[in-house]
């Protein structure tokens, strides 16, 4: 990196799941800098979604690094995804063309239920063995993958998580980490967030500021989604060996389950 900038700059890791993040600083300029972010990174930008984008240099090797903007700003805590800021920017995401466009020409696929189950499928043969509650999400999975079908795809952030929520200092509010971005049912972000974070009572309202209704129709999507974004949450930290986690998401499911009986 440090021949990317020149001479005096300090370039640090900046956390993230991949290591492919940095902070530099040089006197009083601090960037934050990426290797092989998506091309979506500038559409994003352009729409006010994360901070600005400030260049694109491609290296030697064919590695892209991106610098944004550096803020000085935190991360939300799970307790403020109430934030009525929170609803109105995923519903501008959500509603977005240019968002849609730009994923579409990157070759992005739309992510239907029939995938889902596919991959949840491919995961139980990997394990080789499946918990009960496992084997009846699936079940209910396959019994409602018709009755949730939705045509109207947005392009949707796949992990809404509060940690990917940023708040600068001037309250300029940014949604961050696109490596996952889906072309899918909006109940998936949605689903997640509200099971979540947001509790029953406030759904409604919450949605109203996102721009939509509570209707039946989309409960049960949004039920379906949590419930497969639940399973793959168990194999994922089965996969890297978390016990803990992997139980917290398996009791979550056990809850997401009970619900079934009365919204279908």
């Amino acid at each position: 990196m440090e021949h990317i900038l020149g001479k005096g700059w300090k370039i640090m890791p900046a956390g993230g799941a991949t290591g492919e993040a940095y902070q530099a600083k040089y006197e009083d300029q601090t960037l934050f800098l990426k290797r092989n972010s998506s091309p979506f990174l500038a559409v994003l930008s352009a729409e006010g979604i994360v901070p600005k984008l400030l260049w694109t240099k491609r290296l030697g090797n064919g590695d892209v690094i991106t610098a944004q903007k550096w803020l000085n700003g935190r991360e939300l805590k799970a307790s403020e995804m109430l934030n009525d800021g929170i609803g109105r920017l995923l519903g501008r995401i959500h509603k977005s063309s240019e968002l849609l466009d730009m994923l579409k020409r990157l070759g992005k696929q739309p992510l239907t239920p029939d995938l889902i189950i596919d991959d949840i499928e491919t995961k139980i043969q990997a394990e080789q063995v499946c918990p009960p509650k496992i084997k009846e999400a699936v079940r209910y999975l396959k019994l409602q993958k018709n009755v949730i079908q939705h045509d109207d795809k947005v392009v949707c952030h796949c992990d809404v998580n509060h940690n990917n929520w940023l708040l600068s200092e001037t309250n300029e509010l940014y949604l961050i980490d696109w490596d996952g971005a889906m072309i899918a049912d909006p109940a998936l972000d949605l689903g997640m967030l509200l099971y979540w974070y947001i509790p029953r009572e406030n759904w409604s309202k919450w949605l109203s500021t996102y721009g939509v209704e509570l209707t039946v129709d989309l409960q049960r999507r949004m039920h379906w989604y949590i419930i497969a974004q639940t399973i793959l949450s168990v194999f994922w930290h089965s996969e890297r060996k978390q016990e803990a986690e992997k139980e917290y998401w398996y009791n979550f499911l056990k809850q997401v389950l009970q619900e079934s009986y009365y919204i279908n």
